[in-house]
């Protein structure tokens, strides 16, 4: 079950008040789940009940996707806006130093945090930010094909089509090396959370300007990798590692740009591993 919660944050604009809706589950040590670009909280389903066992884990909706409301008029989809809105709502929740894990944009987030020493570690799953320009102008190609395909579909074709295994990974193949696996309804709600995201054209217009290229001193940081991430291409977490020589760099085997849905086991390992 869902909650939101409203928090007031302050910005060079002034105080604005922020809503976020969050899932949380489990007991332990707190664990904030961050999504990418497009998607909701809802992508990490196949790994919440394993991470729930050993942590409090605490499943974002972004301002803007999902079912958190835009942020307000006047506030920009970027980093300056995003870590202190993650700040204020880790206060508003009594969350100190949580650890994080982040997928794609989530990922450039979850390490943006543990940058500014707002966490206790990292764990980062194909992390926005390390690409070169031509692979960046690729990525966000894809991104708003996505996108138009998904607004421009009716409900009763994407329900259809969510109904087999073809339809499904004609759906989500470009996220998912083993789309199949998707639940018809997990692959119907993550297509209307894509038409429905109304962040999504801010956040994209915001990673135009973004490479990441600062360490992350201090915090414990692990990057893992799909083999077959068709999004962001693995090569990217060489670039990683080069940026934050004391990450650990971790491959996983037959799994695409969201790859807790591909192996959930191996993805809980690097989550846990990390936390511990």
């Amino acid at each position: 079950m869902a909650t939101t919660v409203s928090f007031a944050v302050d910005f060079p604009v002034g105080r604005r008040v922020v809503s976020v809706s969050y899932e949380r589950k489990g007991t332990g040590e707190p664990l904030v789940l961050l999504h990418g670009i497009g998607h909701h909280r809802q992508a990490w389903d196949p790994v919440l009940r394993i991470l729930a066992a050993e942590r409090d884990v605490i499943a974002v909706d972004l301002p803007g996707f999902g079912a958190s409301p835009a942020l307000p008029d006047g506030l920009a989809y970027d980093l300056r806006t995003m870590v202190p809105v993650l700040g204020s709502f880790f206060d508003t929740l009594g969350v100190v130093r949580p650890h994080v894990v982040g997928n794609s944009l989530g990922g450039l987030l979850a390490l943006e945090l543990g940058r500014e020493k707002l966490v206790r570690t990292v764990t980062a799953l194909s992390p926005a930010g390390f690409w070169t320009r031509s692979e960046r102008r690729y990525a966000f190609g894809v991104l708003r094909a996505m996108r138009g395909a998904a607004l421009s579909m009716p409900m009763p074709m994407i329900e259809r089509l969510a109904k087999t295994s073809t339809g499904r990974t004609a759906l989500t193949s470009t996220i998912y090396a083993r789309p199949g696996r998707r639940s018809p309804a997990s692959v119907v709600s993550e297509t209307v959370a894509l038409r429905e995201a109304t962040g999504f054209r801010q956040t994209l217009e915001a990673g135009l300007t973004v490479t990441f290229t600062d360490d992350v001193p201090d915090v414990p940081v692990s990057i893992a990798w799909g083999s077959k991430d068709r999004l962001l291409l693995r090569r990217q977490g060489v670039r990683a590692k080069h940026v934050i020589p004391g990450a650990r760099l971790v491959r996983l085997p037959r799994c695409g740009h969201v790859p807790m849905n591909d192996d959930p086991a191996a993805v809980a390992r690097v989550i846990l591993d990390t936390s511990r």
